[in-house]
């Protein structure tokens, strides 16, 4: 009997380069002939030659990415920081969540060698890679770190021995950090693990129509359209796409498995109801980890321009989610043993939110300090930290008031210089404008600010704020009504307030301005500034006992506060006769409501 003589398999050692597509099954249900197409024009265009150049072979493709080999570790990862700059290049003007970005894992390992293929658990281990890097990013084993330590000109995060799956022992994994992520903010990621969704993720579920008539679906729909749209608006926020928030239109939804399903944190579910003149519209924000109702509102409102109404809709609730989204954050993160950057930044975030005391500012300022600390590059800690110094100013909390809004100007234009579109630091700019005697230039970055986010509340309360400072305090509630319009319970609220107050006291209609003052206080009784104004306003009507009552509010609020402070930085904030006169009647009245003179 002739014995058969065994096959020669070929092995070699080489480099294993993995690549996918990130949500690539989101990507295709949304719209397959389009990806497809952009899919194989990137790997025409700027994968293929990074490959070429770098000596590497491509094996095949996997359908939503490929494998391909190289015969160093060097050139292997030369080549995918190669081609992910070159994808990143030419797929940025692309909307965000419909933009192709891939996943890389290299490893070195010895395989099974076909001609149209490589097996082998060197080839195993990089898929794994892959699939816990970052979209754009690039994870890279400790044997091929090893290799290319120091020599390709990128840095590399350690993120610790990784549990693979399918993978028996765990394998040291290192990812390379680029476009301003360090290594540190790489690393509190991989602890959180490569499944954790994304910060303010959150898919808007198609609302039900509770009317009984169909003909009202055409509605139904555009406030969730419309609202997906919006919330797309808030900075660092990931928005499900229409397209396949719609496929669950109609049906049952389990929100666990929907947040495992699509990656997300949160779910968005509500209902529109319309009667013969009314329309009531309720809205559940639910966090998809633990099942919980997060928040609840509804609108009940009088039928007038469904249009019109339907705007108005999407704007509040545009508002008041930024808000909640950035509270239950911060709650996350408070419950963070080892803090990223970006979870330091939710609770700077939350702390401004609290309230405008010397205490809650510091707090903020020091969470943003911290984040920049770990990621210098964060333009959130950045806009953070412009934000806390020109309010301290505008809430006349701090002496140092010059100095401040310096520090705020310098970050804030350092931040608009790597984020031109940055919505909310052209507001910013524009309340260190507003602040510093330039309030025409200030309501031009408002305005900016504006075209960017038309839901950006805050922007009109400071164009009405300016107005009031250039002395025609008669058109300030105009402003800062639309302002309320767009978020009737915002959380700076009291600040919108105290604007009209100091408008309506500029007009010399004392009664109705001590009326908003005390609405100020009603929003937040930590508003120290409003306690010192309010005093003055009680002040001139003769009510001493109450004003003095509200100045030593205000002292424990801000033990620091005096005359002195007021007038110094208030002087500062505009040259405008009208506005110069009033300030000089508010100083009198401080003074005799008892606030000290320093």
């Amino acid at each position: 009997m002739v014995q058969e003589r065994p096959v020669r398999v070929e092995r070699r050692l080489s480099a294993i380069l993995a690549a996918d597509v990130a949500g690539y099954s989101r990507l295709m249900h949304d719209d397959e002939e389009t990806t497809h197409a952009k899919l194989t024009a990137l790997l025409l265009d700027g994968v293929a030659p990074a490959i070429t150049e770098h000596g590497g072979r491509f094996v095949k493709n996997t359908g939503d990415g490929f494998l391909a080999e190289f015969p160093s570790a060097v050139e292997a990862v030369r080549a995918a920081v190669q081609f992910q700059t070159r994808i990143k290049e030419l797929t940025i003007s692309e909307v965000e969540d419909r933009r192709i970005a891939f996943r890389v894992g290299v490893n070195i390992g010895d395989v099974i060698v076909e001609p149209h293929d490589i097996f082998g658990d060197g080839v195993n281990i990089a898929a794994r890679l892959e699939s816990i890097a970052e979209p754009g990013g690039i994870c890279i084993s400790s044997s091929a770190y090893d290799y290319v330590r120091g020599k390709v000109g990128v840095e590399f995060a350690d993120l610790g021995e990784q549990n693979l799956k399918n993978i028996a022992l765990p394998v040291r994994v290192y990812a390379a950090a680029r476009d301003g992520s360090s290594a540190a903010t790489l690393a509190e990621r991989a602890r959180l693990g490569p499944f954790s969704p994304p910060r303010l993720s959150i898919v808007v579920l198609p609302f039900a129509n509770l009317s009984g008539d169909p003909e009202q679906e055409y509605f139904v729909d555009g406030v969730t359209e419309s609202l997906t749209t919006d919330l797309s608006r808030i900075n660092g926020a990931f928005v499900i796409a229409r397209n396949t928030a719609f496929t669950f239109k109609g049906k049952p939804v389990d929100v666990k498995k929907l947040g495992r399903e699509l990656n997300i944190r949160y779910v968005l579910e509500g209902s529109v109801q319309r009667g013969s003149n009314r329309l009531r519209v309720n809205v559940q924000l639910i966090d998809t980890e633990i099942g919980n109702h997060l928040w609840a509102e509804r609108f009940d409102k009088p039928i007038a321009d469904l249009f019109d109404m339907q705007d108005e809709i999407v704007s509040r609730l545009a508002n008041t989610l930024n808000t909640e989204l950035i509270s239950a954050e911060a709650r996350r993160a408070e419950r963070s043993t080892h803090p990223d950057a970006m979870d330091l930044v939710f609770q700077g975030r939350a702390w401004f939110n609290k309230g405008l005391t010397p205490d809650c500012m510091a707090r903020a300022r020091s969470f943003f300090e911290n984040a920049m600390a770990l990621d210098p590059g964060n333009v959130e800690a950045m806009v953070g930290l412009a934000r806390v110094d020109v309010t301290a100013g505008g809430g006349l909390i701090t002496d140092d008031w010059s100095a401040r809004v310096a520090a705020a100007e310098t970050t804030i234009t350092q931040t608009l210089s790597l984020a031109p579109n940055h919505a909310l630091a052209h507001l910013v700019l524009g309340a260190v404008l507003i602040f510093t005697n330039r309030a025409a230039q200030g309501m031009a970055e408002c305005e900016e600010a504006l075209a960017l986010d038309r839901n950006l509340a805050g922007a009109h309360a400071l164009i009405g704020h300016a107005k009031f400072l250039l002395g025609r305090g008669a058109e300030t509630e105009a402003h800062i009504n639309e302002a309320f319009r767009l978020s009737p319970r915002d959380i700076l609220a009291h600040r919108w307030f105290l604007s009209i107050g100091s408008a309506k006291r500029q007009l010399n209609a004392d009664a109705e301005a001590v009326v908003w003052l005390r609405r100020s206080l009603d929003a937040n009784r930590n508003y120290s500034i409003a306690h010192f104004v309010l005093a003055a306003g009680l002040a001139r009507l003769g009510e001493l006992d109450e004003a003095r009552a509200n100045v030593q509010a205000g002292l424990a609020l801000d033990p620091s506060f005096t005359i002195r402070r007021y007038r110094d930085i208030a002087s500062a904030w505009s040259d405008n006769p009208t506005y110069r006169a009033g300030r000089e009647r508010v100083i009198e009245s401080m003074r005799l409501a008892g606030v000290p003179e320093g």
